[in-house]
């Protein structure tokens, strides 16, 4: 959402209808932004637009372009230059104008582009037009591969005419350009001289390699003075051009400029042309724009501020607030630190004291642990620190050391906050954009700090173009209003630290969603209550006032509920606070602003009618509120037309309340996930205008979330500026098997020991019948009852039942419900390393325990696999055996490092003793017993030797300390979130979620996997099909699926339509090539990919991660070479997918092998457009706005019919992304949306964690379009659904139906399951009934849900009166909810049952209102 443009800052191009209504109507004012001044003289048009052709900064170079007068007619010189960033724009601009005011040796001419400026095709012409006369080209930082082949396509052409050619830190391509007299760097990379190895030794070392770099461009100049050759005096000119550069100043610039043309421009040989060395700045010291100089050393720098007449006591007292601040030196030297300046001296302002630091290369690790902790004591000078570069810590946006990052950031210890400057945009660009940030600079500034721990990505300086008398400047300037939040949180960060523990106030908040009473303490495997207990009691413990906390955790839930009894009606909350409307007013500055969608306050949400009530309870200097909900949870026509709504009053109230009332210290919001993140506003870059940044306002915001979903942590750090602390997902159990399914087990056992004598057809008639009974017919081809078949169909019979059994038996799910604070014990963590172990590592040389046992009996496990697929029963026997031995493997190991109660200790002691001692190792003991005893001892060693690490970080536990280090403002380290089992990196829990490490997806491995399923996919559809392949698929993306598994759902993408990711020079993947026809062996498959807006906010960035560059002279100096380290990157996915599909639909082949084209060349015709904009096939939601509301309507009974349910889905979902505007955002394209979801014949989803499932979450149902496809197409004809399954091994495709009843077996009907559920009483029988819910939900959408699903769960927990007791007692309001779906389940036309049923359920439904209404009849 775009805030206001003042109207002192006006461009002809800003539109009001392209600012959003709430800026219209006035109700945010922007004081940072400049006001245009005018030039009377000559007028300066600049080009602004909040549109264009979607690559946001519409600038141009004209107003970089200085053109002399010469009236002395002097010799003409002119430079082309391209930059990265701006801040050398002015200083040549400056440069330059002092050269031409001189007038003495020539007169030289100046244009300037930004290297994003040239996408654009106009922009690009006028370059090279510029070019054909021009004298000098000089790059700096031109790393975005497309824009570096464009930038040397054009050089190339004229580099031989020009007469000096520099280039600065680029890509290889770039470099090669350089020509500076004799000196080239044509042979650049090629180079292997024994020079360069010694620097090359150092690079272990990040900073101190940039060390060595800095002082050998310092020194080589003076040495290469001396050497008599003219290659080593060219060489020596261009280190000097470099430390002009990097200089930076209009002097330094200007001395360059007479030094290049003097020494290389033919019209001014034999000029003498006087001009002095580079100006040497300190390349890592300590600035202050008050300061009479940089400081090299920490203590005289605190000497000089202490001695300050400028200063107030206050501000030079030792109790003061400290910050620390880490700068850009290139912004200091070339004068363009306003932005800094205000940043300081907001601060000042505030009380606290700077130290404001810089490095002139892009470690600044050095200077972090040099100038910010005292070598004495080795504790921080600071109580917090902003990087106001936007970059990562090391490295910049070259090469990145994490490592090396997190060590500096440990060692310092405060919260480390990066901020953001506009760079690739202009302010009003930022401003009336929708995504907020240029996705290049989400990638850069954004992702790469938060691997390092950063966080709060605060847009804090602008960049616009001004006019003024002399010439065209272009210079960072304040936000001021988000320079004021920037320095008002990084002081509440630190104060953090200097608070005492019983003096702080923490609100913890807990949500509660769908909004039902029942549902307080929501939390993805999370009992909250039990955990909110441990935490406080931890705190408490530690010397926080937590006075009047309750004995018990289920009297901490009587005390937030109020009334136990009557868990229903929101008033019966305990009620924290009454806030007049007033005081709300006067509370809520952008109280107006919700007027809109909500009418005046109070409303009627968190209301009684005259106050907004805050709900929850204070314990001391705790309070545990519970955050209200987004509000239009109920009503049908919100849902259907809100493509983004405002927060209610009564959400609002709540963090007035919590900030200005309470004046909570920090908050915690506890556990996955609440709604303040996923409030309307920018994707990345909020403005004041944008709901999160509103709502959290000024407190520091600590946030638990689950381990396994790093994406939605993600938006939760960038929107909402959370310190995100990771907790474990419940340890993963087998399902095991139950009732007539155990008992099919044991009827499967007695066949395979009697199966040669009389009885074998007799067993195999009880299998069958038993298998009936089981409801297992939909899965298994079953013979009639009582017909007689041969040994060799019965063995294939008994082989298909055992293999879905075992497949029921095996799978994983999560047993109860996390407590923080508890890790598992060491039998819970054996299913866990037992699937950790089912993995083949080959990139660390890990082969899978399954795949050693395989290969002991002459078998590859991979054909195991597919046989025991078929139901061949010799493959399913032999793989029970192996998983038998590989779960019986594990647990002698783990139990080897067990106490006597259980619990894993001391780990690396009990692994020194196990490993290599031969047949003491307790795994070779145990299989020393079985078929595998042979099994390679070397390969199980290097195995279990991982399991041990594994096993170590599984029962870690960090949750509750990393939770206090947050709170007393200490640094939290940084992990990765995702699936524990595929990446153990995951753990310990306890860590600052990050989504990705930057390397290229997909990978090599991810493409690999994508093909086997895609593969398998269109194998079943062709035989579900009558042979026929699907002309289209209609698929999700999902964003925790691509970052747990390395992008393989963008793999399938790419090889159902025939294309493969190709990776560039530097191994990062921004490109796609063709598979052959004849290589892809079948049809290119159209696809309509639905992206979430998860995904979508991640993935919609370009990563254009730059390569480390080490410069090496070869010998006699007669040639620089830079070498690069190969460096792999995440590029636009979704401008990639949009690229291939489109790339695909303009190849010239037969329609009947290329359906994408088939498809865009009817639509394309029948929609009037080209087949480019045809062939759009990758949707999502409008920018900032998340999900389907599906899911939303079905929690809370709020729709008609199915009918209404597709609408909410076109209405929400037909935002279309285009590579050809990426910048633009998504843009609304229903129609072509529809067409190409008409076409589909199949629908596909993925599951890639075993921790969730179809049921578990609404996600996956409000993402499913199969019964809206069969609306849409012509013939009215059901898409089949499918459903990938790579939570294991053994990969799977599973139709729909398939996987729902999977998912009704092993979790919802399952006693293991429910009973674990169960345990954790209150939110246990929520769970229950979330399961049955999100069941209606595929049947709303898909119609996939057998009837028996609902009977058997209806026999499970309403026809067992013990059952139905334990649930309305534990929770009568999740158990009415339970009650309500089955009913509405029959109503809807979903469930066939008896009356008898119904009449019950009906019953029961009013006995529990009267229940919780405190009737008694």
């Amino acid at each position: 959402m775009a805030s206001l443009v003042s109207s002192s800052f006006t461009l002809p191009s800003t539109k009001v209808e392209n600012l959003s209504s709430i800026s219209q109507k006035h109700y945010f004012l922007h004081s940072f932004l400049p006001k245009k001044t005018q030039n009377a003289k000559s007028p300066m048009k600049v080009k602004c637009a909040a549109v264009g052709n979607g690559l946001f900064t519409q600038t141009t170079q004209e107003v970089r372009r200085i053109v002399p007068e010469n009236p002395q007619n002097l010799p003409t010189v002119k430079i082309v230059y391209v930059v990265l960033e701006a801040q050398y724009q002015s200083s040549l601009s400056a440069a330059v104008r002092t050269l031409n005011s001189n007038g003495r040796y020539a007169s030289y001419e100046v244009v300037g582009y930004l290297v994003e400026e040239l996408r654009d095709e106009n922009a690009y012409k006028t370059f090279c037009e510029d070019l054909k006369d021009a004298n000098v080209f000089i790059g700096s930082l031109i790393f975005v591969e497309e824009l570096a082949l464009k930038v040397k396509a054009a050089v190339e052409k004229e580099r031989d005419r020009m007469d000096a050619v520099l280039v600065f830190p680029s890509m290889p391509e770039v470099m090669r350009l350089n020509k500076l007299g004799t000196f080239s760097m044509a042979q650049l990379g090629q180079s292997k001289s024994p020079f360069f190895q010694l620097f090359k030794k150092k690079k272990s070392s990040s900073a101190g390699f940039a060390d060595q770099m800095l002082k050998l461009v310092r020194t080589l100049p003076k040495v290469l003075k001396y050497l008599p050759s003219d290659k080593a005096q060219d060489a020596r000119l261009y280190i000097l051009s470099l430390q002009f550069w990097l200089g930076g100043s209009p002097d330094n610039l200007v001395n360059f400029v007479k030094m290049i043309s003097g020494s290389y421009i033919p019209a001014l040989k034999g000029t003498k042309i006087e001009y002095s060395d580079p100006v040497l700045f300190l390349d890592n010291g300590i600035w202050h724009p008050l300061a009479p100089c940089m400081y090299d050393d920490v203590k005289e720098y605190l000497n000089w501020y202490g001695t300050r007449r400028d200063a107030n006591e206050k501000l030079k007292s030792p109790n003061a607030p400290v910050v620390g601040l880490i700068l850009q030196r290139s912004h200091i030297v070339t004068g363009d630190e306003s932005h800094y300046v205000a940043v300081i001296m907001e601060l000042e302002a505030k009380g606290a004291k700077v130290i404001p630091i810089f490095a002139g290369g892009l470690d600044f690790s050095g200077p972090v642990e040099k100038y910010l902790i005292n070598p004495i004591t080795k504790k921080p000078f600071v109580h917090s620190v902003v990087s106001l570069t936007g970059f990562a810590l090391v490295g910049g946006p070259a090469r990145q050391d994490h490592p090396r990052a997190i060590e500096a950031l440990m060692k310092l210890d405060v919260p480390y906050i990066v901020a953001l400057p506009l760079v690739f945009q202009t302010t009003e660009e930022w401003l009336n954009s929708t995504l907020g940030l240029h996705p290049i600079q989400v990638a850069l500034q954004v992702a790469l700090p938060e691997l390092d721990g950063g966080m709060e990505p605060i847009v804090f300086s602008g960049r616009d173009p001004r006019t003024g008398d002399i010439a065209f400047v272009w210079k960072s300037h304040a936000l001021h209003k988000r320079v004021e939040q920037l320095c008002t949180r990084a002081i509440r960060w630190g104060e953090l630290k200097r608070k005492s523990k019983v003096e702080k106030r923490v609100a913890i908040t807990v949500f509660s969603f769908p909004p039902d009473k029942g549902n307080v303490g929501t939390a993805a495997y999370l009992n909250v209550f039990s955990s909110i207990f441990s935490v406080l009691k931890d705190l408490q413990s530690d010397g926080y006032n937590v006075e009047g906390l309750p004995e018990t955790s289920e009297a901490l839930i009587e005390d937030i509920l109020h009334d136990k009894e009557a868990q229903f009606s929101s008033p019966n909350l305990n009620i924290a606070y009454k806030m007049g409307v007033r005081e709300y007013q006067k509370l809520t500055p952008y109280a107006t602003a919700l007027e809109e969608n909500w009418g005046k306050a109070p409303g009627n949400l968190n209301s009684d009618g005259e106050n907004l009530l805050v709900y929850g309870k204070q314990y001391g200097n705790i309070f545990i509120g519970v955050q209200p909900t987004f509000g239009y949870e109920g009503d049908p026509m919100r849902l259907l037309f809100s493509k983004s709504a405002s927060p209610h009053h009564g959400f609002a109230a709540y963090y007035s309340f919590v900030e200005k009332i309470f004046k909570a210290d920090a908050v915690l919001h506890f556990g996955t996930h609440g709604s303040l993140e996923f409030m309307p506003g920018k994707q990345v870059g909020m403005s004041d205008a944008c709901y999160p940044d509103s709502l959290i306002g000024n407190i520091p915001n600590v946030y638990y979330y689950a381990a396994n979903n790093p994406s939605e942590a993600t938006i939760a750090k960038r929107r909402s500026y959370a310190n995100t602390i990771s907790y474990l997902t419940p340890p993963a159990e087998n399902a095991g098997l139950y009732k007539g399914l155990k008992q099919l087990s044991e009827l499967i056992s007695s066949y395979q020991s009697l199966k040669d004598t009389g009885r074998g057809q007799q067993i195999v008639s009880s299998i069958v019948s038993t298998a009936r009974q089981c409801n297992l017919d939909k899965d298994v081809d079953l013979p009639e009852e009582g017909v007689e078949i041969s040994a060799k169909e019965r063995d294939l019979v008994v082989g298909k039942v055992y293999s879905k059994i075992m497949e029921i038996e095996s799978r994983l799910l999560p047993c109860g419900l996390h407590v923080i604070g508890e890790p598992p014990s060491a039998m819970e963590a054996v299913a866990t390393l037992v699937n950790i172990a089912a993995l083949d590592r080959p990139e660390e040389g890990i082969s899978s325990l399954p795949s050693i046992l395989a290969e002991t009996v002459g078998r590859q496990i991979e054909d195991v696999y597919r046989g025991s697929d078929k139901g061949i029963l010799k493959d399913v026997e032999l793989l029970q055996n192996i998983t038998e031995a590989s779960r019986g493997a594990v647990t002698a190991f783990v139990q080897r490092s067990t106490n006597s109660k259980g619990q894993v200790v001391q780990v690396t002691d009990k692994l020194s003793s196990i490993l290599g001692f031969g047949l003491n190792e307790p795994w070779i003991q145990y299989l020393s017993n079985t078929k595998f005893y042979r099994a390679d001892r070397e390969k199980l060693r290097v195995c279990f030797e991982f399991l041990g690490v594994c096993l170590k970080l599984v029962v870690a536990d960090n949750e509750l300390g990393s939770l206090k280090q947050a709170l007393e403002g200490k640094y939290v380290e940084p992990g990765p979130g995702g699936d524990p089992i595929r990446n153990p990196k995951v753990l310990p829990t306890g860590k600052n979620i990050h989504a990705l490490d930057p390397q290229a997806i997909p990978t090599t491995a991810a493409l690999q996997s994508a093909k086997i399923v895609v593969d398998r996919l269109l194998e079943r559809q062709k035989a579900d099909n009558g042979g026929n392949y699907p002309e289209t698929v209609a698929l999700v993306l999902w964003g925790t699926d691509n970052i747990k598994t390395y992008g393989e759902s963008l793999a399938q993408v790419m090889w159902m339509v025939g294309v493969r990711p190709v990776s560039d020079a530097l191994g990062r993947v921004n490109k796609v090539e063709v598979v052959s026809l004849e290589e892809l062996g079948r049809p290119r498959v159209d696809v309509v990919v639905n992206c979430s807006g998860v995904f979508r906010d991640l993935f919609i960035n370009q990563v254009p991660l730059f390569p480390c560059f080490h410069i090496e002279f070869c010998k006699i100096c007669s040639i620089i070479v830079l070498e690069t380290d190969e460096k792999e990157h995440i590029c636009s996915q979704m401008n990639l997918l949009d690229r291939a599909v489109k790339m695909v639909a303009e190849l010239d082949e037969p329609e009947e092998q290329n359906f994408v084209r088939k498809h865009a060349l009817e639509q394309a015709q029948a929609l009037g457009v080209d087949v480019r904009e045809a062939a759009t096939r990758i949707f999502s939601n409008a920018s900032g706005s998340y999900s389907s509301n599906v899911n939303l309507a079905v929690e809370n009974s709020s729709w008609n019919d199915e009918k209404q349910l597709q609408d909410m889905y076109l209405s929400r979902k037909s935002f279309a992304f285009d590579s050809d505007a990426p910048g633009v955002g998504m843009t609304e394209k229903r129609k072509v949306f529809e067409m190409a979801l008409s076409t589909a014949e199949a629908t596909f989803q993925n599951l890639d964690s075993s921790e969730i499932s179809l049921t578990d979450v609404s996600h996956y149902f409000d993402s499913d379009p199969t019964n809206l496809v069969q609306n849409l197409r012509n013939d009215g004809k059901k898409p089949n659904a499918y459903i990938a399954d790579t939570t294991t091994a053994n990969a799977q495709v599973r139709t729909l139906s398939e996987t729902v009843r999977l998912d009704a077996r092993t979790k919802l009907l399952n006693p293991k399951w429910y009973e674990g559920m169960l345990s954790s009483g209150y939110e246990g029988v929520r769970e229950i009934e979330k399961r049955l819910t999100n069941t209606v939900g595929w049947s709303a959408t898909s119609g996939q849900v057998d009837n028996w699903v609902y009977e058997e769960a209806n026999t499970t927990f309403i026809q067992d009166e013990e059952m139905l007791n334990k649930l309305m007692s534990t929770n009568p309001n999740s158990f009415r909810k339970l009650v309500q779906t089955f009913l509405e389940a029959n109503g809807r036309g979903y469930w066939d049952t008896s009356i008898d049923n119904i009449e019950k359920l009906k019953q029961l439904y009013s006995e529990v209102e009267d229940k919780i209404e405190g009737i008694d009849r």
